[in-house]
């Protein structure tokens, strides 16, 4: 039960990472021409991220030495796919599948729907809660989010981009006491198939069908 709770917790916080680095709203107004930059950059990564041709990418993460788990995350719009050591997640911008191999059980929910990760809520992000921060790094450009005080959320966040292209390098993501480390590789931007989307029925006709579309 435990491996199982840190893996669900792992995946939430994943597929909030992967969105957090990229989806800053257009409301954020910068301060200094160093959060200036820092947007920017951010606008550019969102664009190759969440744009129309879509992407994909792999990651490796390791919560403080004790836990290890790896995987790959494509988007689309709104529609996505995520696949790791345990689960299959299929997002049709409709219909969300969430596979669950060892049991053998697919579960479905409305795309919307706020009960289809119920862990993704403990990692809620709010852009204004942060102050932000672009420096030099010989591996890129490394940009700090530091929670404003009074506020509730992740204490700190540095996240590594590629000079060249912007692309995400790697994230340290400072949760309560301990570090979260992510590695991201294999970053594509473009050329993503709407097929990808598409849940395969065929290939879990025998698990069991659990549907809680509707319940909100």
């Amino acid at each position: 039960m435990i491996k199982q709770t840190t893996t669900m917790r792992t995946r939430s916080l994943i597929l909030m990472l992967v969105a957090f680095i990229l989806l800053f709203p257009t409301a954020i107004v910068a301060q200094t021409p160093n959060e200036q930059q820092a947007r920017r950059f951010f606008d550019q990564t969102y664009n190759m991220v969440f744009g129309k041709q879509g992407s994909s990418l792999h990651y490796d993460v390791n919560l403080i030495g004790v836990f290890k788990t790896s995987g790959d995350i494509w988007y689309k719009d709104n529609k996505s796919k995520f696949v790791d050591e345990r689960y299959n997640v299929w997002n049709d911008g409709k219909t969300y599948y969430r596979v669950e191999r060892k049991k053998k059980t697919v579960t479905l929910y409305d795309a919307n729907s706020e009960k289809k990760d119920k862990y993704a809520n403990d990692f809620k992000f709010s852009p204004e809660d942060y102050t932000y921060h672009i420096a030099d790094d010989p591996k890129g450009y490394l940009i700090t989010l530091k929670l404003k005080p009074g506020r509730k959320g992740m204490k700190l966040v540095k996240i590594l981009l590629d000079k060249k292209t912007r692309a995400p390098i790697n994230l340290r993501i400072k949760v309560a006491f301990f570090w979260a480390h992510v590695n991201i590789s294999k970053f594509k931007s473009g050329d993503i198939s709407d097929d990808i989307f598409v849940f395969p029925l065929k290939t879990y006709a025998d698990y069991d069908c659990i549907d809680k579309r509707g319940e909100g």
